[in-house]
């Protein structure tokens, strides 16, 4: 088995190269039916190209049957380094766009959850320029916890990635882009939700039921800061507005992203004048390798659109 992985790994082919974007689609479907639309192949085809490439590998990748789909602990391996050196290709063409001075090739962003409604984040105008000036380059925008943005930015699995400031790497760069504002909240049923801040203790707070996010951000150092002990572990913050609309929880909301709850009068910030914190988004990006001519565009794209530059 350990010849027939140094041998693909040296004499790596477009076939290999091939058997390994099946392999991502169907790893990242959940399955040889579900990965036939995104393929565009049957589900024998894709088959035989999985087994195809676990023989190449002397490996097996991923398990199927009646149990269900399921990748193997050598398959997920395998996939971990099948994205690096597929964004590895990716970083080579975009350098030999560079040679020939024209913007063609992939490149990949992640972003952090529910910037959308938030007034000062100008990621759509960034975008916009970016397609007038790279008209024939693809795009990929994966929605990812913080942990997985920065971990996919030093792997390079994603170009750039857009998250709140919490901790910083020395492997990547950190610009400035928007600020968002973060409030504590409870729902309509909760037994806060009727008192008012001026009678409400910090024993309130911290005898009351709380969700918050379970990967390192603002929101875990500020609530272990504050003492709140999570009941609920979320990873993503509507996940958080069912747990308050359930009147049993209390969670810290963006506060653009709260607005239609409060119009609704569905939820309400309780202790704004101390429960409240702000986070500053930033775009992030490895020192090394220098990004590319066309992530290094798109990056610039994101600071105009955001008068950083």
């Amino acid at each position: 088995m350990a010849k027939r992985q140094t041998a693909l790994l040296g004499q790596l082919s477009d076939v290999d190269l091939r058997l390994l974007r099946v392999f991502k689609a169907v790893a990242e479907s959940g399955g040889f039916s579900a990965a036939e639309l995104e393929l565009n192949i049957g589900r024998s085809t894709i088959s035989r190209h999985i087994k195809d490439l676990e023989v190449r590998l002397g490996v097996s990748l991923c398990r199927r049957g009646r149990a269900g789909f399921a990748l193997t602990e050598e398959g997920r391996q395998i996939y971990q380094a099948t994205l690096r050196l597929l964004a590895s290709l990716d970083t080579f063409r975009g350098e030999v766009s560079d040679v020939h001075k024209r913007m063609t090739g992939h490149v990949s962003i992640a972003l952090f959850d529910k910037t959308a409604t938030n007034p000062d984040a100008h990621i759509d105008e960034a975008l916009r320029r970016f397609d007038d000036l790279a008209p024939e380059v693809s795009l990929d925008i994966h929605i990812e916890p913080i942990n997985e943005i920065e971990r996919g930015v030093m792997e390079g699995r994603f170009n750039l990635g857009v998250v709140p400031t919490h901790r910083s790497s020395p492997s990547l760069a950190y610009q400035h882009l928007f600020y968002e504002q973060m409030y504590l909240y409870c729902g309509y049923r909760h037994p806060l939700f009727e008192l008012a801040d001026i009678s409400l203790t910090d024993d309130d707070i911290r005898s009351s039921k709380y969700a918050g996010l379970g990967h390192h951000s603002p929101n875990m150092e500020v609530g272990n800061r504050l003492g709140l002990q999570r009941d609920v572990t979320v990873n993503d913050q509507e996940a958080i507005v069912h747990c308050l609309q359930s009147g049993r929880y209390i969670g810290y909301l963006p506060d653009h992203y709260a607005e239609s709850f409060l119009k609704q009068g569905t939820i309400r910030a309780i202790g704004a004048e101390k429960y409240q914190y702000r986070c500053d988004f930033v775009a992030i990006h490895r020192l090394s390798p220098k990004p590319s001519r066309i992530v290094q565009t798109l990056l610039d794209c994101l600071l105009e659109a955001h008068n950083q530059k």
